[in-house]
Order: structure tokens, then C-alpha cells, then sequence
């Protein structure tokens, strides 16, 4: 074989010295473009991570770049970690699902540098970015509206932004909040459920 570059080859080799277990490349590794082996390659030491990585490359159709991203930003630690009331409001099955679903923190770096002062604010500018937002969410959720108005008993309540998780088979409401996390937050999602 003619025409690799000596950059290519030494690609070759670090990825063969990479992944030693063949069953393991044909399996993942093998499944992903070269440019995202690369990426593996290039960013991550650990064999656990790197392999985790690929496998959710596979699962989520990631590209080079959204998988860059991931792991940048270790989603491999903020995944299932949120904050959340799933336990008490979904069978154990949903809330195991759930659970692993949600991120905590979720990277919004795509709305600039300067840290929106209002809610109002912040829900405009996640909405002027959704396709970057759905991402961040993660595979599954399909936007549904902004300030969803709902009624309970005679009040009105407003959802700040309402998406449906295909796998899940349910909605999931996103309640903004600027501010520190505080325990009236969680009692105001409650009231909907």
C-alpha cells in the first residue's frame, strides 16, 4: 500500500497499540469514522473512557466535533447526576432510565461568555440556540413550547420550556432558574406532576 503520510501512520500504530482486543475494535471502535478514533485517540488515556466514549459516539450518531465536546466537557461525570424527583414520581424502571438521562451541570458555553441576569433572558437565548440545546439535553427530546400554559385548579402556571423524551414516552418540563438552587424550585415542579 502507497500514499500514507507519516502522520497517518503513526495514527496507525498509536491506534493499534490503543485497542489491543480485536473483538473489542470490530464491536465499537471499528463502528465510529476514523476522524472520531482520532479524537479518542488524541484526548483520552483511559481505556474505560475512551471505549465509553465510542460506545455513545455509536448510540447518539455524534460527529467529530459533538463528540470533541463530550469530552471536553466530561460528560462521562455530569451524566445522571441532576437534581431530580424521579424516584417519587416514576416507576422504578422510568426512574432508573430517567435518572441516567440528565446531566448535571449542562454546558450552555454555545450562549457566549456573558452570564444572562434574568430567566426571561436566559430561556431566550437557549431557544435562539435549540439545535445546540437538544444536543446538550441528549438523544431523545423533541421540543414541545416555551411558557406552556397550564391550569391547576383555578391558577395559571406557566413551563418555562416543555420537551417530550421519545424512549422515556413522557414529557419533561425544564424550569429555568437564574439563581442558586433552592428547595421552593423543587415544590413548584411538584405541583404539576
Amino acid at each position: 500500500m502507497k500514499g500514507f503520510s507519516s502522520r497517518n501512520l503513526k495514527y496507525m500504530r498509536k491506534f493499534a497499540e490503543s485497542w489491543r482486543d480485536r473483538q473489542l475494535v470490530q464491536r465499537t471502535v471499528a463502528l465510529i469514522p476514523w476522524r472520531s478514533d482520532l479524537a479518542l485517540l488524541d484526548k483520552l488515556k483511559n481505556l474505560k473512557q475512551r471505549l465509553w466514549y465510542a460506545q455513545k459516539t455509536i448510540e447518539n450518531g455524534w460527529s467529530r466535533d459533538v463528540l470533541s465536546f463530550q469530552i471536553e466537557t466530561q460528560l462521562h461525570k455530569r451524566l445522571g447526576m441532576a437534581t431530580n424527583n424521579f424516584e417519587l414520581a416514576l416507576p422504578p424502571a422510568d426512574s432508573d432510565m430517567a435518572s441516567q438521562i440528565f446531566k448535571d451541570p449542562y454546558v450552555f458555553d454555545f450562549l457566549g461568555t456573558a452570564e444572562p441576569r434574568r430567566e426571561a433572558e436566559l430561556e431566550q437565548r437557549l431557544i435562539e440556540h435549540l439545535e445546540k440545546f437538544l444536543l446538550e439535553l441528549g438523544q431523545g427530546f423533541a421540543f414541545v413550547g416555551r411558557q406552556v400554559h397550564m391550569e391547576v385548579g383555578d391558577d395559571d402556571f406557566y413551563i418555562d420550556l416543555l420537551f417530550y423524551h421519545l424512549k422515556l414516552r413522557c414529557y419533561v418540563v425544564v424550569e429555568l432558574k437564574a439563581g442558586k438552587f433552592q428547595a421552593g424550585h423543587v415544590s413548584q415542579l411538584n405541583l404539576m406532576i
